[in-house]
């Protein structure tokens, strides 16, 4: 079952919704069409149509659900976002469930933002926005556990220095990745406009070698720069 909206003048991010649930689906639409930058181009009950889709459409942000039939959203995630994807697509996960590994799983995959569907709208907003503008949004209850384990894990090894020294700039906005804040919580706190933050933030991951703001935020605690 496929369902294609028409697009809409002015409306800047287009999103796919995939969702096995069609009651789950239309109350992400919804949400999401009460706010007029946001456009839904299509919908989705499996994971299969969902990369169709995804493919054909190739909308600015994917919602996929992570338990599907014929494709879970892990997978789905992994055929549009994956390391092996040519020209990715950007993929906020949501789900009913927060196990560890369906985390570690979407991210590893490629996803761009990991939500429960308790999260509420504000925060639902919120992640396809930053999914939109190349950032990542976890929700704070995951990212803050995922985090914590982490701590509690002794290193194997000692962490890797950058490749270059950080600038004090830089040490603001890596800690304030670590404790979860968006691009624009950081702008706001910092006083600094969203492509400066931007430009630290790309500067960070080339100097850490991290792929995502995860990676800067267990660097940041692997350092002890937030305490154990």
């Amino acid at each position: 079952m496929s369902c294609f909206r028409q697009g809409l003048e002015g409306v800047s991010i287009r999103v796919l919704i995939a969702d096995d649930q069609d009651i789950v689906r239309a109350g992400l639409v919804m949400i999401l069409e009460a706010h007029p930058d946001i456009e839904i181009v299509g919908e989705a009950a499996d994971g299969r149509e969902a990369v169709a889709l995804a493919r054909e459409l190739r909308p600015d942000v994917c919602l996929f659900d992570i338990r599907m039939p014929e494709l879970d959203g892990i997978e789905a995630t992994r055929q549009v976002a994956g390391p092996e994807v040519e020209d990715p697509l950007a993929v906020v996960v949501i789900t009913t469930f927060d196990l560890d590994e369906y985390v570690h799983g979407a991210l590893k995959a490629g996803a761009r933002g990991f939500l429960l569907k308790d999260a509420g709208p504000d925060l639902l907003y919120q992640a396809v926005h930053a999914a939109a503008e190349g950032d990542a949004l976890i929700a704070p209850s995951i990212t803050a556990r995922l985090l914590s384990t982490f701590a509690r894990t002794p290193a194997s090894e000692p962490p890797l220095q950058p490749v270059e020294l950080l600038t004090d700039r830089e040490e603001e906005i890596l800690l304030a990745v670590a404790k979860g804040r968006t691009n624009e919580e950081i702008s706001n706190e910092l006083f600094i406009s969203i492509s400066t933050v931007k430009t630290h933030v790309a500067s960070l991951m080339r100097k850490l070698n991290a792929r995502n703001r995860v990676e800067i935020a267990m660097w940041t605690y692997e350092t002890g720069r937030i305490g154990r």
